[in-house]
């Protein structure tokens, strides 16, 4: 993982942009790096040191700043290097002591702060292209696909497959997703559980809960098809798409995870006394400064997880809105040529057919990218992290790839 701090990097980063000749604003880095609407925010967010941008946006940003990844990179890690000397010299006197402390420990509450912001919007952001999505896509597709009998089950990966991986391939995972749809689409048409839920929350809670809990050939639950650690986000996925209320794969809700983000700055509030207080005593100084050091240093661990988590609530809420306009789309033109009810599988004809299989293929994929355990990436050791990250990022590029190949 990064070897530098996103503080150092957001300096470097600042530096460069104003030493371009004429002086290049936010808002023209954020363009020429490919950023959407809004992308002056986002670097400003880089150069305050609140987010360290990810291997593409970093390599984005060098090449509009006339650099390479690997010259940022190096000039971050020896500005991190320089910060870390710079704040081991201690002032000598107390008063002096007393006033750097209340404003390191004025900067940690302000960068918890600004982090729990930043969860909020993008938790914000993912709530509504999800629900969209849901209503628009998923839930019309399983309507429809209820009306059709005799709809084969797409064939679920075999015990060979499965064992023959330590960690299953996405491709099998998100399979698996499919085929666990399609059973829960069955048991819904025979009047199931799933049939019988009611509202369009309730009915995704329980057609992705048939699909995600369901049993797979091999007699093991499918949710064990793709990871100890995303088991524990299908549990949010019941209530449904809602991550403030806890509803969604996304796992957990925004208050979940703006406690786990601002964690750092709550481990200050015991010492906040001392803070406030005009004079303190030297003993006084040394806890603060001690209780300012741990939660710095909490802060500057949880970095690289908590820019995995907003890669991912940026990247995951592009994929959906890609399904919440061209999926919804193909899927009404899909449902207009359909033959009147009621209607069976052959009475489709082989270019319906490969239709609705690949709006099944598309649903797996929304469900794979929805159920991803974001708040794991806050808690993660580094090693893990890594893996994660690229676990993550393989599950984002392959559901991207197909449902563009799709739909």
């Amino acid at each position: 993982m990064n070897d530098f701090s996103a503080e150092a990097m957001g300096l470097v980063i600042r530096e460069h942009r104003q030493a371009q000749s004429p002086s290049m604003t936010q808002e023209e880095l954020a363009e020429q790096a490919g950023y959407g609407k809004g992308g002056a925010v986002s670097i400003s967010r880089i150069e305050r040191g609140l987010v360290s941008p990810g291997e593409h946006r970093l390599a984005a940003i060098a090449l509009a700043l006339q650099l390479t990844p690997e010259q940022l990179t190096q000039e971050a890690k020896d500005r991190t290097r320089s910060l870390a000397r710079q704040r081991g010299q201690r002032p000598v006197k107390l008063r002096d002591q007393v006033a750097e402390t209340k404003r390191r420990h004025a900067e940690i509450n302000e960068k918890a702060a600004q982090r729990s912001k930043i969860t909020q919007e993008h938790g914000e952001a993912f709530n509504r292209v999800h629900d969209a999505v849901r209503d628009e896509f998923f839930l019309r597709f399983v309507e429809l696909a209820k009306s059709i009998s005799g709809a084969p089950e797409p064939e679920r990966p075999s015990e060979e497959e499965i064992e023959s991986t330590g960690e299953t391939p996405t491709a099998i995972r998100i399979d698996a997703m499919s085929a666990g749809i399609a059973s829960a689409i069955r048991g819904a048409a025979a009047g199931g559980a799933a049939g019988a839920a009611v509202g369009g929350v309730a009915a995704y809670g329980a057609f992705t809960a048939a699909a995600l809990f369901g049993t797979a050939s091999t007699g093991a639950a499918v949710s064990t098809l793709y990871g100890v650690a995303a088991t524990n986000a299908t549990l949010a996925i019941l209530g449904g798409g809602t991550l403030a209320a806890g509803g969604a794969g996304m796992a957990g809700g925004v208050l979940l995870l703006t406690g786990m983000v601002a964690a750092p700055a709550a481990a200050l509030a015991a010492a906040g006394f001392y803070v406030l207080k005009q004079r303190r005593n030297k003993k006084e100084e040394e806890r603060l400064r001690t209780e300012v050091e741990a939660a710095e240093a909490a802060l500057d661990q949880s970095q690289q997880g908590f820019d995995a988590m907003v890669d991912v609530l940026h990247r995951a809420p592009a994929i959906m809105e890609y399904v919440r306009v061209h999926g919804t789309h193909a899927l009404e033109k899909w449902r207009v040529s359909l033959p009147p009810e009621p209607r069976d599988w052959e009475s489709l004809g082989q270019e319906r057919q490969e239709r609705y299989k690949g709006f099944l293929t598309v649903a797996g994929c929304f469900l794979a990218v929805s159920v991803i355990n974001v708040p794991a990436l806050l808690t993660a050791k580094s090693d893990a992290l890594r893996e994660m990250d690229k676990a993550i990022d393989e599950t984002l590029r392959y559901a991207d790839r197909t449902i563009k190949s799709i739909v």
